[in-house]
């Protein structure tokens, strides 16, 4: 090429044809050659299963039962034995029935007396009654031999029981027994109280209008 020829001449003053760059790659000197590096496999990841939960303890421990809760349930501070309360639930809902003692498991030992409310003695929950302000004195009622124990179902009771009338209410002769005994000593507490007896009787209900927190049971 011929001394002051240019590889990239001007179109207009000071506006050549190729850019710089175009004209650095089109002389020879500015040229390199650069072997193709070699590829390089990429290297295999082996893709591990992920599960969608995770478990939230490792060491599995056995859950908590109540069961197993050896402490005693706390008593409401307005049932004390001898308190009348109203049965809420169950088939004897609405009656109302003496309060005796709490038992271990938490429940409630009730009693009507049967002799006026037909109520026998069960347990019940203390979830399901209602307090009232009456109270009678039983501290001279003997109660020893009523625990979680003596309701507990035996097998000559489920034998008595099947070949017994289903049609008819069975109760074992030694549960009827301790019914009558206790309901004798029951019976004179509660004639010594004035119109206790037919309050016993009747069963608790609600008219319109009338709401249970803003009663005086």
């Amino acid at each position: 090429m011929a001394k002051g020829v240019t590889h990239n001449p001007e179109l207009i003053p000071g506006i050549n044809k190729f850019s710089r760059g175009q004209a650095v790659s089109k002389h020879r000197r500015f040229r390199k050659r650069v072997a193709a590096a070699p590829k390089k496999e990429a290297a295999k990841v082996e893709e591990k299963y992920t599960p969608f939960t995770y478990p939230t303890e490792l060491v599995k421990r056995p859950l908590r039962s109540n069961r197993q809760n050896k402490r005693p349930t706390k008593l409401r501070k307005s049932i004390t034995p001898g308190t009348v309360v109203i049965l809420l639930a169950g088939p004897f809902r609405g009656r109302r029935v003496v309060f005796l003692k709490q038992l271990e498991s938490g429940l409630l030992l009730v009693n009507g007396p049967f002799h006026f409310n037909g109520v026998p003695l069960r347990r019940v929950n203390q979830a399901y009654v209602a307090a009232t302000s009456t109270k009678v004195d039983i501290s001279g009622v003997d109660l020893s031999k009523f625990n979680d124990e003596y309701f507990a179902p035996k097998p000559e009771e489920k034998a008595a029981k099947k070949a017994h009338d289903s049609k008819k209410t069975f109760v074992l002769p030694a549960r009827a027994a301790d019914q009558k005994a206790l309901d004798a000593q029951l019976t004179p507490i509660v004639k010594q109280v004035p119109i206790l007896a037919r309050y016993l009787a009747a069963r608790f209900s609600l008219l319109d209008g009338q709401f249970p927190h803003e009663l005086k049971l």
